[in-house]
């Protein structure tokens, strides 16, 4: 990318972020993009905290939310790599109280890579109409609420629900990377933020502001959920409302304190917080590669279809799953300015980040905006900025 292209591309995604705050869709964003393995922009606008007229800033501390998955995934291709484990294996040869029933209540196992790649046939409780959620009577949280539930618990009520189809039946976006996480500890024979940092984050130059702890003292952007005329700030305890595709009503329940409490268990799908550039050095690592993390053929296991032609549903038109992410294997149908075997994926809180190894593209983008800054019209218009459309 030549420099006047850059500077046409950074006016471009600044006049889209800018746009975004203005109109009250974010309170607050930063988006960091890399082409061919240099950072060309970096870009933060908006508020951290509106009350508090804290500004956002390109180094702001984030709940990842489903961020969390990949570097969890890459975790799990590095350690059977280094001969840890088998993701042939079964979860229950790690966890033998897993093993959740059918739906006609037959036996079954669940391969570990099944977890990865989210057709496993467990779900999340958000996917659920509220009025009729086993997750919920059972007590199972998305990793998103529920501060001070251990690991252990959590993951004894979700085996305690039926699968909602066989594993590899179909495509459902899912638990399995909490459970994971618990295979993880048992594999590696040390908690989860352990694993991470040692697998992952030293690897990376050391992450000191992105993990799974925070201290009493440290900031994290505020949170604020999708409402008119402007976003609302997140209480205590909130429960955002969610049009499920037969027009049912779920909802997305919401603690966002739940970081700051140490006894609730690290969620290996939802549980990290960080930075936009720490997790911009991880996706970089990946898509050129694997190195310093995993080698390159494990590398591209990011951007390979992991469910072959396993159902997924009319929203992910033009898109398969792999391990880590969504990949587009039909730019058009999916309306897409990505190539073919771009990765893409998001974080409930307001995030999503894409790599296009073809074009050389990495996209993080972060905001404290749930679920605009996730899904919808303005990451939309991020990546076409970025792509000149």
């Amino acid at each position: 990318m030549t420099d006047a292209h850059a500077d046409a591309m950074r006016e471009r995604v600044a006049r889209v972020m800018d746009d975004a705050v203005a109109s009250g869709r974010l309170v607050g964003a930063v988006v960091i993009v890399a082409t061919g393995g240099r950072v060309v922009l970096r870009h933060a606008v908006g508020m951290e905290d509106r009350e508090a007229a804290v500004p956002m800033r390109i180094d702001s501390r984030f709940r990842l939310a489903s961020l969390t998955k990949p570097v969890v995934t890459a975790l799990a291709l590095a350690m059977a790599e280094r001969g840890m484990l088998d993701l042939d294996d079964p979860v229950s040869r790690y966890l033998p109280f897993f093993r959740p029933r059918l739906p006609d209540g037959g036996e079954t196992e669940i391969p570990l890579h099944r977890l990865l790649s989210h057709s496993s046939g467990l779900s999340y409780g958000f996917q659920f109409p509220r009025d009729d959620n086993p997750y919920a009577r059972a007590g199972v949280s998305d990793g998103l609420a529920e501060p001070g539930l251990s690991l252990r618990d959590n993951l004894e009520r979700l085996a305690g629900v039926p699968l909602i189809f066989a594993p590899g039946a179909r495509w459902t976006y899912s638990l399995g990377l909490d459970v994971m996480g618990g295979v993880l500890e048992q594999a590696g024979n040390a908690d989860l933020p352990e694993l991470v940092h040692r697998h992952i984050g030293a690897r990376l130059g050391g992450w000191t502001r992105t993990g799974f702890h925070v201290g009493p003292g440290d900031t994290l952007a505020t949170c604020y959920a999708d409402a008119r005329p402007v976003p609302l700030r997140m209480p205590d305890s909130y429960r955002l409302p969610r049009i499920l595709p037969d027009g049912r009503v779920s909802e997305i329940h919401f603690m966002p304190d739940r970081v700051r409490n140490r006894a609730s268990y690290p969620s290996g799908g939802a549980g990290m917080v960080g930075t936009a550039d720490d997790f911009m050095t991880f996706i970089e690592a990946i898509r050129a590669g694997g190195g310093p993390i995993l080698s390159p053929s494990t590398a591209m296991r990011f951007g390979a279809n992991a469910i072959g032609d396993a159902p997924m549903g009319p929203f992910f038109r033009g898109k398969r799953f792999g391990f880590g992410g969504v990949i587009i294997t039909d730019p058009a149908a999916a309306r897409t300015p990505l190539s073919v075997g771009s990765f893409t994926w998001g974080g409930v809180y307001g995030h999503q980040w894409t790599v296009d190894r073809a074009c050389g593209i990495s996209i993080v983008m972060l905001s404290n905006t749930a679920l605009a800054g996730m899904i919808g019209a303005y990451p939309d218009a991020v990546v076409r900025a970025v792509y000149g459309q």
